[in-house]
């Protein structure tokens, strides 16, 4: 049986290894771990995955020697603006190792920014075409935007420079309105922040009848901190949430998915606070233009019913002057009626007077006398009768110019 050491076929690996792969070779992968080391190495590991089943396919680990990082760190952010981290898809040059002791390596020599760039764009536009397919990207915007967004509910982390911007905004703004704001903290960047803004608006949306809007606010950063705001899940839950989304979030490259499902997108976290005091200002505007309206209406009603009043009191008032002429005009009447008819009364009474005058006078007793009368008494009382008197009875008699007493012979 033929045998070999095994340096003799480390060896025979590395001379293969040399011959098929004497210059660096160009490979796509994953970066699926990377850390520096303290004396400025990078190791990280590459991975390959199935694009079907997610599968992993290979794994294997490199460096980028001090001397390589130094160039190569700087030259991909600045080309891509995202810090060369783990969970990104890259090309890079890499020359194939093989040591007897130490095993087989890759050493990274290169690196092109341009197809790490492509694969963000894919990955961002393959998450836009799902959500349009899932047809809920407009959903939030068609949420009626509150008149008066006065109670916010922030995610936001606490310590965070842009959320101290945007409350001092609200707070120093000169038209001084009245904003109720309650902060829901949150990783704002790294592995954690999306389930973390996930997490902060399920506890919103347990208390959604106490806010007006939601607003996610996050200063500027590398575009590796701002990953988060491009994936899928935390774009479904901002798109289907019941409250109108403001997104504040500070960057100057184009727009994330969360700024395209929220309902209103601004760039920074000030920016968002001044939507909110023009909102108010635009509020306030028009409700003094509804009062002004309301006090010029409530003017021209009070003169226009002053000037009916007006009519009206004339138009009483010559009514009441022309039945009050009616009324003098009937009482005048009456009085000439009444007098004329008292004056007849009293004509037919004074002649009843005059008559009944005559008449006493005819049958009164002087009037008697004085005709050749005479009047006999009889105890002071008038005798008509025989009867009245007898023997020796003393009656008195009168004439017209005296009396006299007589006894009664009968």
């Amino acid at each position: 049986m033929n045998s070999i050491t095994l340096s003799e076929l480390t060896n025979r690996i590395q001379e293969t290894l040399k011959l098929n792969f004497d210059t660096p070779v160009w490979i796509r992968a994953e970066i699926s771990e990377l850390r520096e080391n303290y004396n400025g190495h990078c190791y990280l590991e590459f991975i390959e995955k199935d694009s079907d089943t997610d599968a992993l396919l290979a794994k294997t680990k490199a460096t980028i020697w001090s001397s390589t990082y130094r160039m190569l760190k700087p030259y991909f952010e600045s080309s891509t603006g995202q810090t060369l981290s783990a969970g990104l898809n890259v090309l890079v040059a890499i020359s194939v190792d093989f040591h007897g002791v130490y095993g087989f390596s890759l050493n990274v020599k290169d690196i092109d920014p341009t197809f790490t760039i492509g694969e963000m764009a894919a990955r961002r536009l393959k998450i836009i075409r799902q959500l349009e397919a899932d047809g809920i990207v407009d959903m939030n915007k068609q949420i009626d935007f509150p008149v008066l967004p006065q109670r916010l509910a922030i995610i936001s982390s606490a310590t965070a420079a842009g959320y101290g911007d945007f409350c001092d905004q609200l707070k120093n703004s000169s038209n001084q309105f009245a904003f109720y704001t309650k902060l829901f903290p949150a990783v704002m960047q790294g592995d954690q922040a999306e389930s973390s803004i996930i997490s902060a608006l399920e506890k919103i949306y347990n208390h959604a009848d106490l806010f007006d809007v939601v607003v996610i606010i996050r200063g500027g950063g590398a575009v590796t901190d701002l990953a988060c705001f491009d994936a899928y899940d935390l774009a479904l839950n901002c798109a289907q949430f019941p409250l109108p989304i403001i997104a504040g979030i500070g960057h100057q490259r184009d727009v994330s998915i969360l700024d395209l499902v929220a309902h209103t997108s601004v760039k920074t976290p000030t920016a968002a606070a001044e939507l909110l005091i023009e909102t108010m200002q635009k509020a306030e505007n028009e409700a003094y233009g509804l009062i002004t309206d309301i006090v010029n209406y409530s003017k021209n009603l009070l003169a226009n019913q002053n000037h009916y009043l007006s009519d009206v009191k004339w138009k009483l008032k010559n009514a009441l002057q022309a039945k009050v002429s009616t009324k003098l005009l009937l009482l005048e009447r009456i009085k000439n009626k009444v007098r004329t008819s008292v004056r007849l009364l009293f004509n037919n009474q004074q002649n009843k007077l005059i008559l009944l005058e005559k008449n006493i006078d005819t049958y009164s007793p002087a009037f008697l006398l004085k005709h050749g009368y005479t009047i006999t008494t009889i105890n002071g009382k008038r005798i008509n009768s025989i009867k009245q008197v007898k023997d020796g009875d003393i009656i008195r008699t009168f004439i017209v110019d005296g009396d006299f007493e007589s006894c009664v012979n009968i």
